[in-house]
């Protein structure tokens, strides 16, 4: 399956060479402050509640983006690894990426750069039956795990964890995309796989349709990584104009941690695909959970939003972990030079809004 990532990759490559590296909608690096088109490449095939609501649908409907000229559209990809190649390739401009995807990339020679944290606390964990026997590592030789598909953060995370037991993540297991949602609560409960390795906020959207879940420990290795980042082009700069959409998320995202049902219910005004047919009230209260459960993760581990600090750093002590835990999951096969992943230059300016009145509109907000 390492194989088949490598593929992956090597394809993104391949791609770059014959689109001759085109810089998706945002027209050149322009002067500051002109308008411009981006496209966010959702790394998902599925809109839920999480960086799609918590971050876009809030901006966007709260004019943050138009605050800042920019005119945002979006597109979903199968994955980090597809998300990247979308920006890779131009027809995206910025994605949220699993941060071991974008080192992987990186050392590919694929330019993309990772510009802003936004998930922070590590969110992936692995899930079985409440009546399962599997209590923790010793017990996953000649298990199936589903994964959200062989190309999205899950497969590498289900890998190192079956690293760190000691095992070979190649022979010893299977993995199977199952998907998130019904479709992989689904593969769990009729026994097409024995396990799901999935992120906090997809566990509490099947555990409020009314599947049980046992999770088993993380090891301490997998503490301290980063989970998704802000990632663009390292080909076309557009400094200012990626300066912008930064701020305008991270003004969205501090929004919804201060009122996470205001910003589900701008969620589906945005995106009504959300509610597959049924009414606001009869979701709101299990998806509001399900975005503050992936909020939880994307936003400091302790005190509030009021005191949150600045938006969007990584430490180099969390790159550094970051980076093992990559190439534990097979996903690199050495250090990648951190001046090549990661650039900060652009949270300074990402970080100047006006704090104190997002969080007065966030608890003055009425939907409408």
């Amino acid at each position: 399956m390492r194989h088949g990532l490598r593929v992956l990759v090597g394809a993104m490559a391949a791609t770059l060479v014959l689109t001759g590296c085109n810089s998706g909608d945002s027209g050149g690096d322009g002067a500051v402050g002109e308008p411009a088109k981006l496209t966010f490449a959702i790394a998902s095939a599925v809109i839920g509640p999480k960086e799609e609501v918590a971050a876009f649908a809030v901006a966007k409907e709260l004019g943050y983006y138009a605050e800042e000229k920019l005119t945002v559209e979006t597109i979903n990809t199968d994955g980090s690894v597809a998300a990247l190649q979308a920006v890779a390739s131009g027809s995206g401009s910025v994605t949220a990426a699993d941060s071991g995807s974008i080192l992987g990339a990186v050392e590919k020679n694929v330019p993309v750069k990772a510009v802003g944290g936004l998930v922070q606390n590590w969110p992936w964990v692995i899930a079985v039956k409440p009546d399962s026997t599997i209590t923790g590592g010793a017990d996953l030789k000649g298990k199936k795990i589903g994964v959200i598909s062989l190309a999205s953060g899950s497969a590498p995370y289900a890998r190192a964890f079956v690293r760190a037991a000691g095992l070979d993540p190649e022979k010893d297991v299977e993995l199977l995309p199952v998907g998130v949602g019904a479709p992989a609560a689904a593969a769990l409960n009729g026994g097409q796989v024995d396990m799901l390795a999935l992120y906090t906020q997809a566990y509490t959207v099947i555990e409020n349709a009314g599947t049980t879940l046992k999770y088993l420990p993380n090891p301490d290795s997998l503490t301290g990584i980063r989970s998704l980042s802000w990632a663009v082009s390292s080909r076309n700069e557009n400094s200012d104009v990626n300066t912008r959409f930064l701020r305008a998320s991270y003004k969205a995202m501090l929004f919804s941690a201060k009122n996470p049902e205001a910003a589900m219910r701008i969620g589906y005004k945005v995106f009504p695909q959300i509610l597959a047919g049924q009414s606001v009230e009869s979701r709101l209260a299990a998806d509001t959970a399900s975005l503050q459960a992936w909020l939880k993760t994307a936003t400091p581990a302790t005190g509030t939003p009021e005191d949150f600090p600045a938006w969007g750093a990584i430490s180099d002590q969390e790159w550094a972990k970051t980076q093992a835990y990559t190439k534990e999951a097979g996903q690199i096969t050495g250090e990648v030079e951190l001046s090549k992943v990661w650039d900060p230059s652009l949270l300074a300016g990402a970080n100047e809004f006006d704090k104190a009145a997002v969080l007065q509109q966030a608890t003055s907000y009425t939907a409408k």
